[in-house]
């Protein structure tokens, strides 16, 4: 990526003060609106935090882990439409933070990584706490730089945060050299940047809009399926009008949902590998889909050979041309901010006199409501096991689905996207495209963070919360009033249930043997611990937690171990080829 110098991008700006580069950085964070950034210190940002200390603008949270500081921004981006950010320290610092990098790049989360390096004249000779960081880091941000000279730093730092919140947002590294933040320059903070190889498109082709809406409404058996990007470019409102106006059928992806409303009828539910029967069917057998803000992706349309069987017309909005037709062929492709396409779109559906199909649209409907009518949800709700969808909707019914969720990875991921029916956008925090385990209780302090007032629930299961539950330490001293809930089937869950069905029930290393006492721990942290055995006790349980609101609690719920995530769609397979329960199997 070419940008411009650091003396083409102040030009015109007059000369500040001299600062150091510790306290010029953090003067850019100021001027950027930063209010949290999650860290951890260590020997080569100590200049940097020498720096934090003496002011009180920026608050810094201290983790305890370098992973969990990067997903607690992660989060705080997810939920808040800013722009995430972290520190951590040379060596292993970069390292450790690597994992919540690469998750934030997966999901396309604007975030902005400060990373410490050794001093410029070390690097490359194996210097303590040294690697590579711009290397290392390459392949899972959206761009990074390492800044070798002061006076490039606040010029770079507004590139930083440019870069990382336009086109289609993604994480952007600085690293720091340690004498780089000692030595002094004045300091210029460019109001705007440009950059002659960065200029993402934002309108959309006027002629493809026309084409596409053409199409919708020639649609006699329509489909929308809306992704993670209709969120990220806060698209929500004119989505949900849209559907609306068009009495479509429409379908959130696990990192859409929310983005349209799914208390309304013509919410099909989630698609793909554990969606809905009925969302699945109707993707496959519509005759127009409009992609919305999605990328087709292997969990959502399975195998793409299956896919294209049935013939399709297909148009796709996205910020980010290399997404359209990298896995599927489409026919209207839009290149443009998913947010200013839809009004386009919504301005020349009001403004024409041409209206859908009614009578091709009903019979749609009437084949939709066949599918959907096979229940693909239900469980035995009877069971004198605790049920984790179970767990969930009682959570959803108690919070009056206005909660902030967030979630770990593995089934009870799956069963959160399922049965907590989320209206808003940004109210469901969780990795999809990377699939990181131990995300969820960072995801939930993030979340806090940036709604202190709301209520915060993370849900969990035994093998995820053990990879950053440290993090409870954080909990405590920022006292964040998170609420666990730990779905507890003493099983890597969703591996248990790929080698049941996968490889003859042969369960190699995936019974969770010796767990802690979750109540004890939580306990010894200094939060309030629950553990629920009956599923009598479970609304109880939950009501006494959220009347907690100054504390966290830690819900110790033990589960069915044996229960699946239905309906499932198996690695390979077409999105025709549902498995419903084990009775399939």
């Amino acid at each position: 990526m070419t940008a411009t110098t650091a003396t083409d991008a102040g030009r015109g700006e007059a000369a500040g003060p001299e600062l150091m580069g510790a306290e010029i950085l953090v003067r850019c964070l100021q001027e950027e609106g930063v209010e949290h950034l999650f860290g951890y210190p260590g020997g080569a940002v100590l200049y940097l935090y020498d720096a934090l200390f003496q002011q009180d603008r920026v608050k810094h949270i201290l983790v305890r882990h370098e992973q969990g500081a990067v997903h607690a921004a992660d989060a705080y981006a997810r939920c808040s439409d800013k722009v995430g950010v972290c520190m951590v320290t040379s060596g292993p610092g970069v390292t450790n933070a690597v994992t919540g990098i690469a998750t934030a790049y997966m999901d396309s989360i604007p975030m902005v990584i400060i990373t410490g390096q050794v001093p410029t004249h070390a690097i490359g000779l194996d210097a303590f706490q040294e690697c590579d960081t711009v290397g290392i880091t390459r392949p899972i941000v959206k761009h990074n730089f390492l800044v070798k000279d002061v006076r490039d730093l606040a010029a770079t730092v507004k590139k930083a945060f440019f870069i990382a919140k336009t086109g289609r947002p993604g994480p952007v590294l600085v690293d720091i050299p340690k004498d780089v933040s000692f030595h002094k320059t004045p300091f210029v903070y460019p109001k705007e940047i440009e950059m002659r190889s960065y200029n993402p498109v934002v309108k959309g082709h006027a002629g493809q809009i026309k084409k596409a809406v053409q199409m919708i409404l020639g649609a006699k058996r329509p489909m929308i399926y809306t992704g993670g990007g209709v969120i990220l470019a806060d698209a929500s409102k004119e989505l949900n009008k849209l559907v609306d106006m068009l009495g479509y059928p429409c379908t959130n992806t696990l990192m859409g949902l929310g983005a349209y409303k799914a208390s309304s009828k013509l919410f099909v539910g989630m698609p793909g590998m554990h969606g809905t029967y009925e969302a699945n069917l109707a993707m496959q057998n519509c005759d127009v889909l409009v992609a919305i803000g999605a990328r087709f992706d292997d969990r959502v349309i399975g195998n793409p050979a299956d896919f294209a069987k049935i013939e399709r017309q297909i148009i796709h909005i996205d910020i980010d041309p290399s997404s359209i037709s990298k896995r599927v062929k489409v026919d209207v492709p839009i290149v443009g901010d998913v947010k200013d396409v839809l009004h386009e779109v919504l301005r020349q559906l009001e403004a024409g006199t041409a209206k859908p199909d009614a009578k091709a649209l009903a019979d749609w409907w009437k084949q939709i409501e066949e599918w959907r009518s096979r229940d693909c949800l239900k469980y035995d709700r009877k069971s004198e096991k605790i049920k984790p969808q179970f767990v969930v909707e009682k959570l959803w019914e108690l919070t009056k689905g206005d909660a902030f969720i967030t979630s770990d990875v593995g089934q009870h991921q799956m069963w959160a996207a399922q049965f907590y029916r989320f209206d808003k956008p940004r109210r469901w925090i969780n990795s999809g495209g990377l699939g990181t385990m131990g995300v969820g209780l960072p995801y939930a302090m993030g979340v806090q963070m940036a709604h202190p007032e709301a209520t915060v629930a993370c849900i969990t299961g035994e093998a995820s919360i053990q990879m950053c539950i440290q993090e409870l330490s954080t909990v405590k001293q920022y006292r964040l009033p998170v609420k666990v809930l730990n779905l507890n089937n003493g099983y890597l869950g969703m591996v248990r249930q790929w080698q049941q069905i996968e490889y003859g029930s042969r369960y190699s290393e995936s019974y969770m043997d010796a767990l802690p006492d979750f109540v004890k721990l939580a306990e010894s942290y200094g939060h309030v611990g629950m553990q629920i055995t009956k599923p009598a006790d479970v609304e109880g349980a939950i009501k006494e937690a959220l009347k907690l609101k100054d504390r966290c609690v830690f819900m110790d719920f033990l589960t069915d171990p044996k229960e699946n995530v239905w309906p499932m769609v198996q690695a390979g397979k077409g999105l025709t080829h549902m498995l419903l329960g084990s009775e399939e199997l």
